[in-house]
């Protein structure tokens, strides 16, 4: 079983949206290596204890960490926690990323945003898995989505709908126009959990936030030149899900 964990950064609104670009983060592991994931970001919340004095039980989320500092802890050094966490991430190699951004400047008024980066999303672990290009390569394996808890009953008629109807565009052996190839490698519902506690989906935060940061960086960001910190994380980008780049980044 492949278990993704996602996040986004970004709002998926059209009109008087404070953001240009919406941006999805999907971390996937193998079952079989779900404990070690587990442990590896355990360690990693020490580690930044010891170096920073960053509390264990503190979530880590991105856009919080750089805007807020209740413990104290020198901007700087915030930004060097979540460098760190990219480049420990970036090492684990039995883990892939998928990554989707949307850019909804150039988008007619009834573009569905959410929709749309979510679909594309689904769609890629499907294909994934089903080509075995996962770690592992676990091709008769099937795969879960774990979620923050927010949108779960738009997650799940997107899924339920996806098993059912999911019309793609025809290959060029199948001539032009779309086909009908519903999923089979998503089992379940999207399961929706407290970020607070949930450490995989912590380290997607931290991916989705550079991926659009790398977009469109803040003033800090940028003057920070933390601009390519997602470009740390191409050792486990998930390169099938866009082929011809090196980070994989499906830009719609």
């Amino acid at each position: 079983m492949y278990i993704m964990y996602v996040d986004e950064s970004g709002d998926p609104g059209l009109n008087n949206s404070p953001t240009r670009y919406f941006g999805l983060s999907g971390i996937v592991v193998h079952e079989s290596r779900w404990r070690d994931f587990i442990n590896a970001l355990i360690s990693f919340k020490k580690t930044i204890r010891h170096a920073y004095g960053f509390p264990v039980r503190l979530e880590i989320h991105s856009s919080e960490i750089l805007n807020k500092n209740p413990y104290g802890i020198a901007k700087h050094n915030r930004l060097a926690i979540l460098r760190n966490f990219l480049d420990e991430l970036s090492k684990l190699d039995y883990i892939s990323l998928t990554n989707v951004i949307i850019d909804k400047s150039n988008k007619p008024a009834n573009y569905n945003v959410f929709d749309s980066a979510w679909l594309t999303l689904f769609q890629r672990f499907e294909n994934t898995m089903k080509y075995g290009n996962f770690p592992g390569a676990f091709r008769n394996d099937h795969g879960i989505v774990i979620t923050d808890a927010t949108n779960g009953k738009a997650l799940l008629r997107l899924v339920r709908r996806m098993s059912v109807i999911n019309y793609i565009p025809n290959q060029q052996h199948f001539g032009p126009g779309y086909r009908n190839v519903p999923i089979i490698k998503i089992i379940e519902d999207p399961h929706g959990k407290d970020s607070r506690d949930t450490l995989p989906l912590q380290a997607a935060d931290v991916c989705a936030y550079f991926l659009t940061q790398k977009y469109i960086p803040n003033s800090y960001v940028r003057k920070s030149g933390a601009r390519n910190y997602f470009d740390r994380l191409q050792p486990i980008a998930n390169v099938w899900a866009r082929k011809g780049s090196a980070l994989g980044i499906v830009d719609l």
